[in-house]
């Protein structure tokens, strides 16, 4: 049963189909490995790129930074050891002069500081986060001073494009930005403490007193504002800020760009809010869906650094050091493939699907002749068997079929029994009307004998006009009575010759049946039953003999 199994298994074709199946996923599986480490190598250069971004970005940050640091420490060394110049103490005597007026400017020594702009006294008593009567407003004012003079020379040496400012809570503010003289300093000042990256700096707000970024703040225009406060004595006195103009970043991001001519680059705040895109003013920058910004921002949380699949756009982000937000770089489908990339990419795809196409074609061309040299195994192995005229079983296909059959009989003890079958006068046919008539004779007459068989019984042409009839499971009355009808449907039948002629004819048969064992075997089962078609042909012919003519011999 195994090795039956096992045969099956080796079928040819089974075979070649599962090699050809083997070289096709192991290519396809190549090949999309490849593709792995290309999109990897892809990836890797695209986070490069972004890198790069990043970097000169993270710098202009840093630069900014120190700069707020350097005002929030100078304010804070300037309040608790205040410079006994009589030009700074000089700023105090002025405010008390002019602090009740609804807008003022003190310009101390002007051609080397800031001046100092501020409000009334009624506008800070409105006002619920604003105070003046605190004991070291006088200091927090001559250190305000001192700072307008290093803010003055952030003006004539810019370090980057930004604005400096320090808001008091005291109603009055200095600014690297003077504002024009039409704009109302109050309305400017009010415009200022609603500012979130004012408000935003209060102990509630920031109970770690650190720097906070605010994205689109500022007036006359977009700006990143970053700000700290300014404590002293555990009292919040003011906020120290730095602007950077969005429009700065926008260009940073461009001129970034130009170096790769593809792709585009986004800046985005803490809250994932667009700040600016490295697109010109005419196209929109690429707009996430619900769900793309979704999984985006799923992939952020975890990882500072990556890149991300989401439909036709391969996404990169990076986390800045010095600013809280992150910089997005977005390239197309389409824009990876006009590169080296998108070139190797498709190489590797018209060769795979070369490769893909002349497997198939061997395939098909194969598995075609092995169908053939399999149908033609199968036609000769079916000669070698069958009678080709009758299409029974010749004389080797029939005891081919004894063997197994007999073998069954001797394994279970039911009984096997034989049917020989000899045309009368068969001769005289072919004498008669020719040979053409007589093979017309023969496979009418195994028609009419497979008709009247079993699905299990076997039958078979071992002779020029003799058949022989294999029973299994039949006693000797069984196949008599099989016998029977086989010759009542000869006999019964004319058959039709050319010409127009009909022709019948007899047959006379010979029937035996035993249990196989070491003394019963199929030669002795068929001798018998051929003995007793000889006795039917003596008796007078056409007629079934399932006895012996003398009473002694095995009752068979």
């Amino acid at each position: 049963m195994l090795l039956k199994k096992f045969c099956l298994f080796c079928d040819p074709a089974r075979i070649v189909n599962l090699c050809f199946t083997i070289v096709l996923v192991s290519s396809t599986l190549l090949t999309w490995r490849e593709a792995v480490v290309l999109e990897d190598a892809y990836a890797a250069s695209q986070r490069t790129t972004l890198e790069k971004a990043t970097s000169a970005l993270d710098r202009q940050m840093q630069t900014g930074l120190n700069l707020l640091l350097f005002y929030h420490n100078s304010m804070q060394t300037a309040m608790q050891t205040p410079l006994a110049l009589k030009v700074l103490h000089d700023t105090r005597q002025e405010f008390d002069a002019v602090r009740r007026q609804p807008s003022w400017q003190i310009n101390g020594y002007a051609r080397r500081t800031l001046p100092i702009n501020g409000v009334s006294d009624a506008f800070v008593q409105q006002h619920p986060m604003l105070n003046r009567d605190i004991p070291g407003f006088g200091d927090e004012m001559i250190a305000a001073q001192e700072v307008a003079y290093m803010m003055r020379l952030s003006v004539v040496y810019p370090v980057a494009p930004s604005r400096a400012i320090y808001v008091s809570r005291a109603g009055y503010f200095v600014s690297t930005s003077t504002p024009a003289d039409s704009e109302d300093t109050a309305a400017r000042y009010q415009r200022i403490i609603d500012s979130s990256w004012f408000s935003g700096q209060s102990v509630s707000e920031n109970p770690t007193r650190d720097v906070r970024w605010f994205a689109r703040t500022g007036y006359g225009g977009e700006f990143i504002t970053a700000s700290i406060p300014l404590d002293y004595q555990q009292y919040w006195y003011g906020t120290v800020a730095l602007q950077f103009p969005v429009a700065f970043f926008k260009q940073q991001l461009e001129d970034t760009l130009n170096d790769e001519d593809k792709g585009e680059y986004q800046l985005y705040d803490e809250q994932f809010r667009l700040i600016t895109a490295s697109t010109n003013d005419n196209a929109a920058p690429a707009v996430f869906n619900d769900t793309d910004r979704h999984e985006l921002l799923q992939a952020m949380a975890t990882s500072s650094v990556g890149n991300l699949h989401l439909g036709s756009l391969f996404v990169s982000w990076q986390k800045l050091k010095h600013f809280d937000g992150v910089l997005i770089r977005i390239h197309s489908l389409s824009a990876g493939l006009d590169g080296d990339f998108g070139t190797i990419s498709i190489v590797i795809a018209l060769l795979w699907l070369l490769f893909t196409t002349m497997v198939l074609i061997s395939w098909m061309v194969i598995r075609r002749m092995v169908r053939n040299m399999s149908e033609m195994q199968s036609s000769l192995q079916w000669q070698a068997w069958h009678d080709p005229l009758t299409r029974l079983s010749n004389r080797g296909g029939l005891f081919n079929q004894a063997k197994k059959l007999t073998a069954y009989s001797q394994q279970t003890g039911e009984p096997i029994a034989i049917i020989q079958i000899d045309l009368d006068h068969f001769k005289q046919v072919n004498d008669r009307h020719g040979h053409q008539a007589g093979d017309r004779v023969l496979t009418h007459v195994a028609r009419l004998i497979s008709n009247t068989l079993r699905a299990n019984d076997v039958a078979g042409r071992i002779g020029g006009e003799e058949f022989c009839v294999i029973i299994p499971n039949a006693t000797l009355a069984q196949a008599a009575e099989i016998a029977e009808r086989i010759r009542t449907r000869i006999a019964a039948k004319e058959i039709l010759l050319p010409k127009g002629r009909t022709l019948r004819i007899t047959a006379s048969l010979g029937v035996s049946s035993g249990v196989v064992d070491d003394r019963v075997n199929f030669e002795l089962l068929q001798s018998i039953a051929d003995n007793r078609l000889y006795h039917a042909k003596r008796s007078g012919r056409n007629q079934v003999c399932a006895s012996d003519e003398n009473q002694g011999s095995p009752s068979q």
